[in-house]
């Protein structure tokens, strides 16, 4: 389509209160939608990422770690609302652990390193239209959070749904809020510029940012990253991970041929020819965490050069309007991902992280094994994992939340001496279960339902 097509989404987001950066940014990746830009990136044009520094070897003097620290503040996603699980509130108010949910286990592990570093810490949620009331009334009960002037949270822009057959803004009358869509992660950064708080945490001497997303509780802000930062001048720095089987879907950092630079493939961005290329984990070894380090003033600095246009990789997400109604319109939904940004900064950098500062909740298998007693919560709210299993739950009865809670009504089985769980069919797990080594259920073997302190393995 169509200038017309751009005409109308950029009026309808001006009528929503968009900003002109947030209109900005839509035109520069709509234009790119129309031109025919898949923003896929092709395995001939990089190559895989050879060794990284790992936390553990960084050598950053105390003082210098001290100090970077108490000018740095937390920044953590907080739109999303997990569709794909069923849910229609804020991923971050599911329950965890304890009773205690995602939103409760950040808080009081940004009060903890407040009181252990004797830093201030600010903590700040880029909440959406659809989570942002939930979750601050949920932190009006932590008193102590607010940094004042600093607000709790700020909101991420929201954009028009385009109907995949002509780009045009898709109108949906029976649910008008199912028109709008997250412009994805990336969204941080001209949320941030254009909502003031940049400016704003500038102004208070705050010098460095921490982002992650809520359902990532392994995040937690370390003084050691952020003396780094500040001894060795850079302005982005990426915490990757080892990749693992369950990585193999996912997407992976890589070096940029054409320049030297490290960028972010997403699955999204991999073309047919390239997906086996993508899934060998002993070619691209490592994975971007979606945790960040940020030199505020440098973003400032680019941020206002580029209008707040960093023109990072277009992610084409193809989706229905409704996402739990596959029979309604094919919609496109413009995104970019925030770690593709170390592809913009001269001299970014990524550190590799264990794998406990990895463990995000995307689907039912996550929360399973995040629920279970493979995951310790401790007294400073940082959850300590011991070894990794593997859980694969069938989609047909367990990917909703609903269908998976009534499976496990009395908690997760014990899964700390279990290597992998994997379930065919519809199977209600009794109190008290405990699965060793590798157990594969099926229905049709098991039956539909695990006694209490039943024994699985070998």
């Amino acid at each position: 389509m169509t200038a017309e097509g751009l005409r109308e989404a950029i009026e309808l987001m001006r009528a929503d209160g968009a900003s002109d950066e947030a209109t900005a940014v839509f035109a520069h990746y709509y234009r790119e939608l129309e031109s025919g830009a898949s923003g896929l990136i092709a395995e001939d044009e990089i190559d895989p990422v050879p060794q990284l520094p790992h936390l553990d070897e960084l050598e950053v003097p105390d003082d210098v770690a001290r100090e970077a620290f108490a000018a740095t503040a937390v920044v953590k996603l907080n739109g999303g609302l997990a569709t794909s699980m069923g849910l229609d509130r804020a991923k971050s108010l599911l329950q965890v652990t304890d009773g205690l949910s995602f939103l409760d286990i950040i808080v009081r592990q940004v009060l903890n390193q407040r009181e252990h570093y004797g830093v201030q810490l600010p903590l700040l949620f880029m909440d959406s239209f659809r989570t942002s009331a939930d979750s601050l009334a949920a932190l009006s009960g932590y008193p102590k959070l607010p940094v004042p002037p600093l607000p709790l949270d700020f909101l991420q822009n929201r954009e028009p749904k385009l109907r995949a057959d002509d780009l045009a803004p898709v109108d949906w009358p029976a649910d008008p809020s199912l028109q709008w869509c997250p412009p994805g992660h990336a969204d941080v950064y001209p949320a941030l510029h254009s909502s003031g708080v940049l400016d704003a945490l500038l102004a208070h001497g705050y010098r460095y940012a921490f982002l992650s997303n809520s359902d990532n509780l392994g995040a937690v802000a370390e003084p050691r990253i952020a003396g780094w930062l500040a001894a060795n001048d850079i302005p982005f720095a990426l915490e990757s991970t080892r990749r693992t089987p369950a990585d193999r879907k996912g997407g992976h950092l890589a070096v940029r041929r054409s320049d030297g630079r490290l960028v972010l493939r997403e699955t999204a961005q991999t073309g047919p020819e390239d997906i086996a290329a993508l899934q060998d984990l002993s070619r691209h070894q490592f994975c971007n965490t979606n945790n960040l380090w940020l030199d505020l003033r440098r973003l400032r600095e680019t941020l206002d050069r580029t209008s707040g246009v960093l023109g990072l990789p277009l992610i084409r997400n193809v989706k229905t309007v409704d996402p739990q109604d596959p029979s309604t319109p094919e919609v496109i939904q413009i995104e970019a991902a925030m770690g593709a940004a170390v592809q913009v900064f001269d001299g970014a950098r990524s550190v590799l992280v264990d794998r406990t500062r990895f463990a995000p909740v995307k689907t039912t298998n996550d929360l399973l094994l995040l629920r279970s007693d493979r995951y310790i919560l401790g007294a400073d709210a940082r959850l300590a994992a011991s070894g990794q299993t593997f859980v694969d739950l069938d989609p047909a009865f367990y990917k909703q939340l609903r269908d998976f809670e009534a499976r496990f009504p009395d908690g997760p089985p014990s899964l700390i001496g279990c290597a992998s769980l994997r379930v065919r069919g519809d199977i209600t797990f009794g109190a008290g279960v405990i699965a060793r080594g590798d157990v594969a259920l099926d229905a049709t073997v098991a039956g539909n339902r695990i006694e209490a302190n039943t024994e699985l393995g070998p």
